[in-house]
């Protein structure tokens, strides 16, 4: 085994464990920053410093950025993406705990599928997804149920039905930017795209928090430490260690594989809120929840299947090419 093949074998179970945790930690961390600072403001700093930092560490190692198209394909991803996916979900936590925005969130897949039409034929043709589809929207609206009517201080059911839509929004437009990206790439490296996705999404949220006059008697002076270590947190860990290591993950295993995130992050919420926040759900929410992830592993069941098989296959050539070259010599 090579030596770059056996960093590799160490880094994939590491990435994994950055996307499955970090990713879940996240929405906590969400809710922290925001008892101190207002959503799109958080979500500006977030994504402007991670994007920042990591375009200063590609242009010192000599990367370019001067190509204008793909700053303009890149803003558009950044801003369905991060602006608009992420960001919501900031607005959303201020109603809602960040358990309940993790499992609205995991309904991702879902919204995938209804809004990719040009792929309809191959979704519709597999018995599994439909299924899959049905039984997801039935667990959202059992989830739905147990939560709008769940006990949150201070926060009217109303509130907490237009957080729960603009959660739901803040996926589409997650998937909207996953689908113009794939069907418009920039020809930046990875990376390189990563960075301008961040820093344009941190522009837009502050021109967003400028509208919604986020800025008016805001003053860094009055965060408490909470905040800070919450923003902290986002930054270096959920928009730099756990998107470069979902990007990687997906350079170097097959997509299935790695979007098992979606089963594991809301998973995460609920244990991480439960033990530092302690945020609980009640028997709907966790009967909602439950129902959700296994019609999301129903939309990707046969994904599941084709790549088992292949990996079967892969196996069985190489056991055959070893057997020949191990066959003893027959004399003629």
């Amino acid at each position: 085994m090579s030596t770059s093949n056996l960093k590799n074998k160490w880094l994939i179970p590491v990435a994994f464990a950055n996307i499955y945790i970090i990713w879940g930690i996240t929405f906590l961390a969400i809710s922290f920053g925001l008892t101190g600072f207002p959503p799109f403001i958080l979500s500006g700093l977030r994504f402007f410093a991670a994007g920042i930092l990591l375009i200063g560490y590609l242009l010192a190692k000599g990367e370019k950025a001067n190509s204008l198209k793909n700053w303009w394909k890149n803003a558009v991803t950044g801003i369905l993406i991060l602006t608009g996916g992420t960001g919501l979900v900031a607005w959303g936590e201020q109603y809602v705990t960040a358990s309940e925005a993790a499992i609205t969130i995991a309904t991702g897949p879902f919204w995938f599928i209804a809004i990719d039409r040009k792929n309809w034929s191959y979704y519709f043709s597999d018995k599994f997804i439909p299924i899959g589809l049905l039984l997801g929207f039935a667990g959202l609206i059992l989830f739905l149920n147990g939560s709008v009517h769940s006990h949150t201080e201070n926060v009217s059911s109303s509130l907490r039905i237009t957080a729960f839509i603009v959660l739901a929004l803040s996926s589409v437009a997650w998937v909207l930017g996953s689908l113009y990206s794939k069907k418009n790439p920039a020809d930046h490296s990875t990376f390189m795209n990563i960075s301008q996705q961040l820093i344009v999404a941190g522009l837009a949220s502050f021109v967003v928090a400028f509208f919604r006059s986020e800025w008016t008697g805001f003053s860094m002076a009055t965060i408490p430490v909470s905040a800070w270590l919450g923003l902290l947190f986002l930054i270096f860990f959920g928009s730099i260690i756990a998107y470069i290591s979902y990007i990687w993950l997906l350079s170097v295993k097959p997509a299935a594989i790695v979007s098992t995130h979606t089963y594991i992050n809301p998973i995460v919420t609920v244990i991480a809120g439960f033990i530092i926040a302690n945020q609980t759900i009640n028997g709907n929410q966790l009967y909602g929840l439950a129902i959700i992830l296994i019609g999301v592993l129903l939309t990707n069941v046969t994904k599941y299947f084709r790549l088992s098989k292949r990996s079967k296959a892969k196996i069985r050539r190489v056991a055959r090419h070893f057997g020949r070259i191990s066959r003893p010599y027959q004399p003629m």
